[in-house]
């Protein structure tokens, strides 16, 4: 009986947090899209100040250096260009995706800066969404099963009556 009810109360936790999946994944494209846009003036700006002198971007970064600070400053750059356009390539695949998609695609959210926000800003609620209701019983079933299979291979030993 106690195994039940905590089996039942195990499920019904895995359910209620896998629900809460399509909302997250929303802040989750939000908070990513303004962080494509603040990235996205950083690097016009980069870019603007090099075409003025006639170089493109990787002349520019080349002509970078000389100082500890100009060094450091290539190496930020080079960072940023890279975190851009991975950004917005999860970007363009997230943002018109629906809750299931992402789910599919949830390799793409994982900048942890983002979800570090994104999850600072995030307060769970009630899943009234079909999308929210397939989660909650996707996570409900896959922790039956989980325990389920977990019983099968751990032993347990059980009480002789007399």
């Amino acid at each position: 009986m106690i195994v039940r009810t905590l089996t039942l109360a195990a499920a019904l936790t895995a359910g209620a947090a896998t629900s809460q999946f399509p909302e997250f994944s929303q802040q989750y494209a939000q908070r990513l899209g303004g962080a494509v846009d603040a990235l996205a003036e950083v690097v016009a700006d980069f870019d603007a100040s090099a075409q003025a002198e006639g170089l493109t971007r990787a002349q520019a970064l080349e002509q970078m250096q000389g100082t500890p600070f100009i060094d450091r400053r290539r190496i930020d750059m080079t960072r940023t260009f890279a975190r851009y356009d991975k950004l917005r390539v999860d970007l363009a695949m997230l943002d018109t995706a629906g809750p299931f998609m992402r789910a599919y695609n949830a390799a793409r959210m994982s900048d942890p800066q983002i979800a570090r926000a994104a999850w600072a800003a995030y307060q769970p609620a009630m899943p009234l969404t079909f999308a929210g209701g397939i989660f909650a019983a996707t996570g409900f079933i896959a922790m039956l099963l989980v325990i389920g299979i977990l019983r099968l291979l751990l032993p347990t030993r059980r009480r002789r009556t007399a």
